[in-house]
């Protein structure tokens, strides 16, 4: 099992800074997603605008970040050649780095239906079902982020099985707009605005969970994407 010191020991010092700058970066660029998600639900909420256009534009920053540490990993692959749990960093660092992004991508469109829902007359749902499922995976991805940062498996397992009530809850707010649609037709524009808004929050969960199945890969060397159930795996682990 990886251990957190684990990638701190090698005769260059130079490859374990390396090393620790590309991962530092990814969570620089994590809590700057973080942010940009809770701003754009609070936006949405407020029916501010004003900053929501400003998550908007800062969305640029976190697809420049993410340029940058790719290329940065591409230059460590090439110059480094990194094996066994090095190399595990690496391609995770990598694969993180794009669910990052596209959290970012999905903050910056939840902004936009917050200013399509300002227009709009008040909500016949008070944004119940976006403030309850945004800070659920906002939940999510502070852990995910956090399970990256410590190496911590039993952190990230719990993110996956989280996204599974995360479909759920997801699942019952649908089936709610869609009464509101019915009781009143009046309310279409807006709900139908609702119901995007947390199909991104929903995808933000998927790509919280992606992050937690980068972590436990990291950790163990298993690829947990297409488990049956995590339940599963962990009992694996246990019986090893």
């Amino acid at each position: 099992m990886l251990r957190q010191d684990d990638h701190k020991q090698h005769i260059s010092e130079r490859f374990n800074t390396e090393l620790e700058g590309i991962k530092n970066q990814l969570l620089e660029m994590g809590g700057k997603v973080e942010k940009q998600l809770n701003a754009a639900v609070a936006a949405l909420v407020a029916r501010d605008t004003g900053e929501a256009e400003e998550i908007i534009n800062r969305d640029h920053e976190v697809n420049q970040m993410e340029m940058r540490i790719d290329d940065e990993c591409s230059t460590i692959i090439a110059r480094r050649q990194p094996t066994a749990s090095d190399l595990r960093l690496v391609m995770t660092v990598i694969k993180v780095n794009t669910d990052v992004e596209r959290i970012g991508d999905e903050a910056a469109k939840i902004a936009r239906q917050g200013i399509r829902l300002a227009e709009e007359n008040v909500s016949p749902t008070n944004y119940i079902e976006i403030r309850r499922i945004g800070s659920h995976v906002a939940t999510m991805l502070r852990k995910s982020l956090d399970a990256f940062a410590r190496l911590d498996m039993e952190l990230a397992v719990e993110v996956v099985q989280e996204d599974t009530e995360v479909d759920r809850e997801y699942g019952s707010a649908m089936r709610s707009l869609v009464t509101f649609m019915m009781e009143d037709p009046r309310d279409i524009g807006a709900i139908l605005n609702e119901m995007w808004a947390l199909r991104s929050l929903e995808r933000i969960g998927d790509h919280a969970s992606n992050i937690a199945e980068h972590v436990i890969y990291l950790v163990r060397g298993q690829d947990v994407r297409h488990q049956r159930s995590i339940e599963e795996f962990m009992d694996k682990v246990s019986d090893q």
